[in-house]
């Protein structure tokens, strides 16, 4: 499932969508972004983000902030993006340096303009199944799975992980009523029993455990659906630049066992850029 080329795929749709907008006399989208600290994926990520913008004719900012900066200048930060009428969506990348509450950072984000979907309200109206942000990396690995004709309804589904961020979102959506959803859902964790009996039995496996090549050929049974949320750097001189980038799973092992499954890089991490971008669409379209 190549997450690279779907990405592209729904860039030049929200491109069209843009460019439709301009047409009629509407604003671009603007997406904002606060880095706080050095972290260099944060950095990668928040730049990846950028440059997506101005693939798809949106505007973009990029607020930086000291790793040292107090949580109240970091909340009055928030607060500007919240009443600033030109931005349509923001996020704050995670993580955060450890002075600063994440939870009473997220929560204040304006719910209306929360595109990475983290904020209590978006979270709540997702599980009741009402209009939503949803977390941008579960939205990009659902329109993964359609764009790829996946067949969910009645599969059994095992999530591997548990995070707000990406294992407990995928859980509620995979058991939706809709599609991709109506799939049986089980989530294994680190306090999970037996785990490799468990993972035999699965249809589809979302691992999203943060520990490379965890997830291993004798643990999946024939022609499962795997979608690998991971991704680690680890060392390799024969790499430019002194490292590559695996995932939670074995793909060399199982990319034969597999009827279908998304590589690292080039798969989940796309599908989360290219969700965010269509939150920030919605969140425009909802403040016309």
């Amino acid at each position: 499932m190549d997450g690279k080329a779907t990405s592209a795929e729904i860039k030049e749709e929200l491109k069209a969508k843009v460019e439709a907008r301009i047409t009629k006399g509407k604003k671009r989208p603007h997406l904002a972004a606060i880095l706080v600290g050095e972290h260099g994926a944060s950095l990668t990520y928040v730049n990846a983000k950028v440059k997506a913008c101005a693939q798809v004719g949106f505007e973009s900012s990029l607020v930086r902030l000291s790793e040292d900066i107090s949580e109240a200048d970091l909340l009055a930060e928030v607060e500007k993006l919240n009443e600033n009428p030109s931005i349509d969506g923001f996020i704050v990348q995670l993580p955060l340096p450890k002075h600063v509450d994440e939870q009473k950072v997220i929560q204040a984000i304006d719910p209306s303009k929360d595109v990475d979907g983290f904020h209590p309200e978006n979270v709540g109206r997702m599980a009741l199944g009402l209009p939503a942000f949803l977390p941008a990396t579960p939205a990009g690995i659902l329109e993964l799975l359609k764009r790829h004709d996946i067949e969910t309804e009645g599969k059994h589904c095992l999530v591997l992980g548990r995070s707000h961020i990406v294992g407990s979102p995928m859980s509620i959506l995979m058991a939706r009523n809709g599609y991709p959803g109506n799939a049986t859902v089980t989530i294994a964790h680190s306090r999970t029993k037996d785990l490799p009996s468990l993972s035999r039995q699965a249809d589809i496996i979302i691992a999203a455990v943060g520990r490379p090549h965890f997830l291993t050929a004798d643990m999946v049974k024939e022609g499962a659906v795997i979608v690998d949320v991971g991704i680690h750097r680890i060392a390799d001189e024969s790499k430019k630049s002194g490292f590559r980038l695996i995932g939670d799973v074995d793909y060399e092992e199982l990319e034969s066992k597999a009827s279908a499954m998304s590589p690292v890089p080039g798969g989940v991490g796309p599908m989360t850029i290219a969700s965010l971008l269509m939150n920030t669409l919605q969140a425009a379209e909802q403040r016309d």
